[in-house]
C-alpha cells in the first residue's frame, strides 16, 4: 500500500470518499469490491480520529431491546457474525455481565435474554468454535457478587450475562478495510485535507485537496463525492454553501485506559449514580450504565459524555475531563478506588446527538443516516452519519446501494460480509495461533507470536520475512511491549505510515494504552528516518 498522491489527478473516478475512519475505508472496500473506481482521502491517518474513540466492543444489540427495535437487534447480531467470520484475528467473543437491581429489573431481563436468544438463532452458523456465541443466563445476587467485586449490593438482585465480541485493535480494523480496499483496485492517500470542491454549476464534479506532507494542491475528479467525514460532516458541507443546513450536533465523548483488571473474565456494566432519561426507551432505567472492559493486560471504561459546541479541530481532552470522569467512575462503583496515576491513556472523540433534555443529558442518534444533497439541489454529494463502529461495513453496503443508483448501474452483490479482510484468511482462530507458535523463528517469544497473529492475522508471515534478512529485526522495540522491529518497516513499507504517531499508536500496538518511553519512541523514529529519509531535526 503505497501514498502515490499523483496517480489522484490522473483520472475520474466513480467515486471519491472523504474520511478514512470505520465508515469511509468500509465504503471503500465494499465500493471497490462490486468494480466502482475509488479514491479514499484521510486528512490525517486513517483511523485516527473518531474511530480510534471505541471501547472495542462489537454490540449485538441486547440493549435495543429497551427501545423495542428487534430490527437494529438483528442487525448488529448480523454484523457481530460478519465482523468475527471477515477478521477473525480482531474480533472475539467477549461475555458481559450487567447486576440487576429491583424486582422490575430482575424480572425483565431474563425475558429480555429469551429475546435476545431467539432474534439471534443463527449466532453460531460459524464453523470455527471459538466465535460461538453461548445462550444468555441470569445469575443469582451472591454469584454477581463473587463476580464483581466491590460491586453495590444495595438493593442488587442478581445479574445476567450475554456476549458481545470485543475488537483486539480497532485501528487495525480500520486498517485492514483501507488494505482490502486497496487490493480490490481503490487509491487511498493519508494526509490529504479537502479544502474545496469541483462544481460545474449545482453539479459536484470532485474536490480540491491539499497534500499536508508537502503543502502541494491537487484535484480529485469523481462523479460521486461521498461525505464520511464523521464530526467534520458540517465542516465539509460549508465547503459547498455557507448557508447549509447542519445535519448534525456533537457529544464530546471519552474512554479511559486502566492499568489493571477488575474482573478478569467479563466486561461488566454500573450503574452510574447521575440521573439519565431515555425519551425512546419503552423500559426506562433512569440511570445509564459505565462499562468497565477487560483489554489486554488493561480496562477500558466508559463512556463520558459531554454537549460539545465547537470547531471539530478543536476538540481535545482536558485533565478536567479526565479527573471529572474519574470522580463519577468512583461514585459509581467505589471499589475501584481510582486515581489520576492508575489511567495510563485515554480516548475521545465526537459523535451525533439529536438534542438534550432538560436535566442536561446529550441523547446520542440511535440509527445511521445516509443524505443525498440531489435533494437539495447539490447533485453528485452523499452524506453519511454513523453512529456505532459495529455497524460500519453494513452502513457502508446501503450507502454503495445508493451510489449505484445514483450512478444509474445495475450493483452487483456485496460481497464484504462474507469476505475475509487482509489478514482474515483464518479457518480456525486456536489452530492457526497455536501453528504460529509452534513453528515461529528462533528469538521470538510466544507472546510476540501471539500480538502478531492477533494485530495482522494471516499477513503475519511477511512481518517474519524482515527477520529472515536481517535477525537484528527480531529484537523488542521496549522491555515493556512485544512489538518488534521488523513491525516498524512493514508499517513504513507496506501500510503507508508517514509520521511516529502512524507506527506507534495505530499500525502497532506499542502505545495504544500507553506511553512506551523514550527509547521506544527513539527506536521508532531512527527506523524511520533510515526509510523515510528523514534528517536528526525531523527525527527529534
Amino acid at each position: 500500500m503505497n501514498r502515490d498522491i499523483s496517480k489522484l489527478t490522473e483520472k475520474v473516478y466513480d467515486l471519491v470518499i472523504i474520511g478514512g475512519g470505520i465508515y469511509g475505508a468500509a465504503a471503500a472496500w465494499d465500493a471497490a469490491s462490486r468494480g466502482l473506481s475509488v479514491a479514499l482521502l484521510e486528512q490525517d491517518d486513517f483511523g485516527s480520529k473518531n474511530s480510534s474513540n471505541s471501547q472495542k466492543t462489537i454490540h449485538g444489540g441486547l440493549r435495543y431491546i429497551q427501545h423495542g427495535d428487534i430490527k437494529r437487534m438483528r442487525e448488529s447480531i448480523c454484523e457481530r457474525t460478519s465482523l468475527m467470520r471477515i477478521a477473525p484475528h480482531l474480533v472475539h467473543p467477549m461475555p458481559c455481565l450487567i447486576p440487576t437491581y429491583g424486582r422490575l429489573m430482575q424480572s425483565v431481563m431474563p425475558l429480555a435474554l429469551n429475546i435476545y436468544d431467539i432474534v439471534s438463532f443463527d449466532r453460531n452458523k460459524l464453523e470455527d468454535p471459538q466465535k460461538h456465541i453461548p445462550s444468555g443466563r441470569v445469575v443469582s445476587r451472591e454469584e454477581c457478587m463473587r463476580m464483581i467485586p466491590g460491586i453495590n449490593d444495595d438493593g442488587l438482585t442478581g445479574g445476567v450475562i450475554w456476549h458481545d465480541s470485543q475488537v483486539y485493535n480497532t485501528e487495525r480494523m480500520v486498517l485492514s478495510f483501507v488494505k482490502s480496499a486497496e487490493i480490490a483496485g481503490a487509491d487511498a492517500a493519508n494526509y490529504v485535507k479537502v479544502i474545496g470542491f469541483l462544481r460545474e454549476g449545482n453539479c459536484i464534479k470532485g474536490i480540491k485537496g491539499k497534500d499536508v506532507l508537502n503543502d502541494s494542491e491537487i484535484e480529485v475528479k469523481a462523479k460521486i463525492v461521498l461525505n464520511a467525514s464523521g464530526p467534520w460532516v458540517d465542516s465539509i458541507l460549508g465547503l459547498v454553501k455557507e448557508s447549509h443546513s447542519h445535519v448534525t450536533r456533537l457529544t464530546k465523548m471519552m474512554l479511559l485506559v486502566v492499568n489493571r483488571h477488575f474482573a478478569h473474565e467479563y466486561a461488566f456494566g454500573v450503574p452510574s449514580r447521575k440521573k439519565s432519561e431515555d425519551k425512546d426507551a419503552v423500559v426506562n432505567k433512569g440511570y445509564r450504565l459505565l462499562f468497565i472492559s477487560p483489554w489486554r493486560d488493561y480496562s477500558l471504561i466508559g463512556t463520558a459524555q459531554e454537549l460539545y459546541e465547537g470547531d471539530p479541530d478543536k476538540h481535545n481532552i482536558t485533565e478536567n475531563d479526565i479527573q471529572g470522569f474519574i470522580e463519577e467512575i468512583n461514585e459509581a462503583y467505589p471499589h475501584a478506588a481510582l486515581s489520576r496515576k492508575d489511567v495510563s491513556f485515554f480516548y475521545g472523540g465526537l459523535l451525533p446527538i439529536d438534542g438534550v433534555n432538560q436535566n442536561g443529558d446529550v441523547n446520542l442518534v440511535k440509527r445511521y443516516r445516509i443524505y443525498d444533497h440531489e435533494k437539495e439541489g447539490i447533485k453528485g454529494l452523499v452524506s453519511i452519519i454513523g453512529v456505532k463502529y459495529t455497524e460500519g461495513r453494513f452502513v457502508a453496503q446501503k450507502t454503495v446501494d445508493m451510489i449505484y443508483k445514483k450512478l444509474g448501474l445495475n450493483s452487483p452483490e456485496c460481497i464484504t460480509m462474507e469476505t475475509q479482510v487482509m489478514g482474515g484468511e483464518i479457518e480456525k482462530f486456536n489452530g492457526f495461533l497455536e501453528g504460529a507458535i509452534e513453528k515461529r523463528p528462533e528469538g521470538l517469544s510466544e507472546e510476540t507470536v501471539k500480538q502478531l497473529v492477533c494485530n495482522y492475522g494471516s499477513e503475519y508471515p511477511e512481518i517474519i520475512k524482515f527477520i529472515d534478512e536481517d535477525p537484528d529485526y527480531a529484537q523488542r522495540i521496549s522491555a515493556r511491549s512485544n512489538v518488534i522491529k521488523a513491525e516498524i518497516l512493514f508499517n513504513i513499507r507496506e501500510e503507508m505510515a508517514q509520521k511516529l504517531a502512524d507506527v506507534v499508536l495505530r499500525r502497532t500496538e506499542l502505545g495504544s494504552a500507553g506511553y512506551p518511553g523514550d527509547d521506544a519512541l527513539k527506536t521508532c523514529a531512527d527506523i524511520m528516518a533510515q526509510e523515510l529519509g528523514w534528517d536528526e531535526a525531523k527525527v527529534q
